[in-house]
């Protein structure tokens, strides 16, 4: 199995490999306990770092363990695993095939280092929509390009500020290859989670429980449906503050507490009409938006980024001390939540709701 299967185990070459030397699943998950733990260990820094870990210097393992961790997935069976885990995979791919393009050294071959724009093109069907470069400008036609960029949340991958021309969006080679890692990532995700038989399912119990175990710990699963701002990590409350006062926000911020708010429990009419106060609000953009996060219009519910993300956009500010030890927004709102007193637990909107009737009298 070559070295370049292994280090991308989405590709169709790889995928034709493992069936063509007719592995059965079943007896690896039995018999070869590196694939397995490799597997987990797939699984378990996707939602821990957001990456894959290092690769097993196995080919054969490493390559096996791609099929195994989905396995894995597909047994836990959470959206937000199934989402983490792609993202994850992506990032992963993403940084090695960066490194690929840029390597010219004398070495590199197809064996040996991997994968160039020419294969990734032909990899995903692309060489027809995408074109150039010229003077170090890609064109990519915009039939091609909304999905790729559907689930960039950064304003600057909206098509209405990007200088469409001829049906074609320009692209730098930056932004080319952030492309690239969303088609990956659609593929990881493709498919999953999906029935496993049980026949493999018994033999990777305990490494799944282990995996369940460590999610219900990131306490990114559990349904929420009260809201208290003044609980709200001081990221959110600081978003929200910024929503009531009417400032427009970023894309990526506006992402982040319409998620959050619809994580916990908020409907979209109630998100739509936090908006309401700003000068440019246009309710059929934001409910599109919302309904889109939420999941009611799109395939994928998004849950808010995390703690390591909403520092990368800037959007980490005010940390406490209980910030320094979680990881993720929703996991410091649950533990607060836990920890209030009963008479803390006011839910924000039966407070307006008796406004409103007080005002109807």
């Amino acid at each position: 199995m070559q070295r370049l299967h292994a280090r991308y185990p989405f590709l169709e070459a790889a995928r034709e490999t493992v069936a063509t030397e007719a592995v059965d699943l079943a007896t690896v998950v039995e018999r070869e306990e590196a694939v397995v733990d490799r597997a987990t260990q797939r699984v378990i820094t996707a939602l821990e770092d957001g990456d894959t870990g290092e690769p097993h210097r196995d080919h054969r393992v490493e390559l096996l363990s791609y099929p195994v961790a989905r396995v894995l997935v597909s047994m836990v069976g959470e959206n937000v695993l199934v989402r983490k885990y792609a993202r994850a995979e992506a990032a992963t791919a993403y940084d090695r095939f960066v490194e690929d393009i840029e390597d010219t050294t004398e070495l590199k071959s197809v064996e040996t280092a991997g994968l160039d724009l020419e294969a990734l093109f032909a990899e995903f069907d692309l060489r027809e929509a995408i074109h150039g470069p010229v003077d170090g400008e890609y064109r990519i036609d915009v039939g091609t390009y909304l999905p790729l960029a559907a689930d960039l949340w950064d304003d600057e991958w909206r098509l209405v500020n990007q200088p469409l021309e001829r049906g074609e969006v320009p692209v730098d080679e930056g932004e080319l290859l952030a492309l690239l890692r969303e088609a990956i990532r659609e593929r990881i995700e493709d498919g999953l989670p999906f029935d496993v038989p049980e026949s493999i399912a018994t033999d990777l119990e305990e490494e799944a429980a282990e995996v369940r175990e460590i999610l219900a710990d990131l306490d990114l699963t559990r349904e929420i449906d009260t809201v208290v701002p003044d609980l709200f990590p001081p990221c959110m409350k600081a978003l929200l503050d910024r929503i009531q006062k009417g400032e427009h926000l970023p894309h990526h911020s506006r992402f982040a507490i319409t998620a959050f708010l619809a994580s916990i429990g908020m409907t979209t009419d109630e998100i739509v009409d936090l908006y309401r106060v700003n000068s440019s609000f246009g309710e059929e953009m934001t409910r599109y938006q919302t309904d889109h996060i939420r999941g009611d219009t799109s395939p994928t519910e998004y849950s808010p980024p995390s703690c390591a993300t909403m520092q990368s956009y800037g959007d980490c500010v005010n940390k406490d001390d209980l910030c320094e030890r979680i990881p993720h927004p929703m996991a410091y709102y649950e533990e607060r939540i836990d920890d209030a007193e009963d008479e803390e637990l006011e839910d924000w909107r039966e407070g307006e709701a008796d406004e409103a009737e007080s005002a109807g009298d």
